[in-house]
């Protein structure tokens, strides 16, 4: 009898901290390209996680990609499309709970532009999903907070992608609204266009800290 309470003490002290371990995982912080924690309500610019150098008249420059913001189709809302050798316009990140000061994988969280450059002035600068024609994009013109089915298609995740990161549209902030799961990735329309849209190829990105915090 010792020795299967013993083995049973085992058993569930390994369980234990297999799940302490899986939510440690889930809590960690997201980190900018300086190694410090991603924080809620401060401006990052979303920036492709590769990189490389290419010729600018008899220099080398940062190839670098960042997200803007354009209109496409309709003149309003502006949808969020990936724009090559600029860091585009800075971001912020705001966690579906308001007192969480550090943005952390696997969180439901509002992403927004931190800008007051767009012709859509009626229209917030916060991510949403929009399907009208007929794939899922992602726009703006969504809502900060108030989680609930009204406002489910406003949340997206960050996780972890080899060594940098993947946005993701996997909501869970109420039950059984995990009705889709899709990574957020580029498509390329008719025009050129790079758009930020469903995909089943993320686009790699890391998170640099911006000035005008």
């Amino acid at each position: 009898m010792k020795y299967i309470l013993i083995a049973l003490v085992v058993v569930f002290g390994l369980r234990s901290e297999a799940q302490v371990g899986a939510g440690d995982a889930a809590c960690e912080a997201v980190v900018d390209t300086s190694g410090k924690q991603l924080q809620a309500g401060h401006n990052y610019y979303i920036v492709s996680a590769v990189r490389g150098f290419t010729r600018c008249g008899k220099y080398e420059c940062l190839n670098v990609e960042g997200l803007s913001l354009a209109s496409i189709g309709e003149s309003c809302p502006l949808d969020v499309v990936v724009e090559q050798k600029s860091f585009g316009l800075p971001l912020s990140f705001s966690p579906v709970d308001p007192n969480q000061s550090v943005v952390r994988l696997s969180t439901d969280l509002n992403i927004m532009f931190c800008t007051d450059r767009t012709s859509c002035a009626e229209y917030s600068p916060v991510w949403k999903l929009d399907a009208s024609q007929g794939h899922w994009f992602v726009t703006t013109g969504g809502s900060e907070g108030n989680p609930g089915w009204k406002t489910i298609n406003n949340w997206f995740k960050i996780e972890k992608c080899d060594r940098a990161y993947r946005i993701v549209y996997c909501p869970s902030v109420c039950p059984s609204s995990k009705h889709l799961c899709k990574d957020v990735g580029i498509f390329v329309d008719q025009n050129g266009n790079r758009r930020l849209a469903l995909s089943d190829l993320p686009f790699k990105v890391q998170f640099q800290q911006a000035n005008s915090n």
